[in-house]
Protein backbone atom coordinates (compact mmCIF):
# COMPACT_ATOMS: atom_id res chain seq x y z
CA UNK A 1 0.00 0.00 0.00
CA UNK A 2 1.30 3.28 -0.75
CA UNK A 3 1.59 6.06 1.27
CA UNK A 4 1.28 8.71 -1.41
CA UNK A 5 -1.69 10.99 -1.40
CA UNK A 6 -3.04 13.01 -4.50
CA UNK A 7 -4.22 16.33 -4.14
CA UNK A 8 -5.84 18.23 -6.65
CA UNK A 9 -4.73 21.28 -7.70
CA UNK A 10 -6.47 24.43 -10.00
CA UNK A 11 -4.53 26.32 -12.01
CA UNK A 12 -4.87 29.87 -13.11
CA UNK A 13 -2.85 31.81 -16.27
CA UNK A 14 -2.41 35.24 -16.46
CA UNK A 15 0.22 37.30 -18.34
CA UNK A 16 2.25 37.28 -15.33
CA UNK A 17 2.61 33.22 -15.00
CA UNK A 18 0.67 30.76 -13.21
CA UNK A 19 -0.78 30.52 -9.72
CA UNK A 20 -1.95 27.33 -8.22
CA UNK A 21 -4.29 26.40 -5.59
CA UNK A 22 -4.93 23.47 -3.39
CA UNK A 23 -8.63 23.39 -2.89
CA UNK A 24 -8.41 20.70 -0.04
CA UNK A 25 -5.94 22.25 1.97
CA UNK A 26 -7.32 26.12 2.44
CA UNK A 27 -5.05 28.96 2.01
CA UNK A 28 -2.40 26.60 0.23
CA UNK A 29 -1.41 28.45 -3.22
CA UNK A 30 1.68 29.13 -5.23
CA UNK A 31 2.95 30.34 -8.34
CA UNK A 32 5.10 30.20 -10.95
CA UNK A 33 6.36 31.31 -14.39
CA UNK A 34 5.14 28.84 -16.38
CA UNK A 35 2.49 25.50 -15.95
CA UNK A 36 6.41 23.32 -14.57
CA UNK A 37 7.16 24.82 -12.40
CA UNK A 38 4.15 26.34 -10.92
CA UNK A 39 3.25 22.43 -10.38
CA UNK A 40 6.93 22.29 -8.66
CA UNK A 41 5.77 24.94 -6.17
CA UNK A 42 2.64 23.49 -5.33
CA UNK A 43 4.07 20.64 -4.38
CA UNK A 44 6.77 21.75 -2.16
CA UNK A 45 3.33 24.12 -0.90
CA UNK A 46 1.83 21.07 0.34
CA UNK A 47 4.54 19.50 1.29
CA UNK A 48 4.95 22.42 4.15
CA UNK A 49 1.55 22.56 4.86
CA UNK A 50 1.01 19.28 6.00
CA UNK A 51 4.32 19.83 7.56
CA UNK A 52 2.86 22.41 9.78
CA UNK A 53 -0.45 20.88 10.24
CA UNK A 54 1.40 18.07 12.29
CA UNK A 55 3.84 20.94 14.10
CA UNK A 56 0.65 22.11 15.18
CA UNK A 57 -0.90 18.62 15.96
CA UNK A 58 1.65 17.00 18.06
CA UNK A 59 0.65 13.49 19.32
CA UNK A 60 -2.24 13.34 16.91
CA UNK A 61 -2.45 9.64 15.27
CA UNK A 62 -2.34 10.19 11.27
CA UNK A 63 -4.23 7.76 9.30
CA UNK A 64 -5.18 6.40 6.36
CA UNK A 65 -9.02 6.70 4.78
CA UNK A 66 -9.90 4.97 2.03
Amino acid sequence: MSSEVIYKVVLHTSDEGVAVQCPALPGCWSQGKDEAEALENIEDAIREYIAALEARTPGASLNRLA
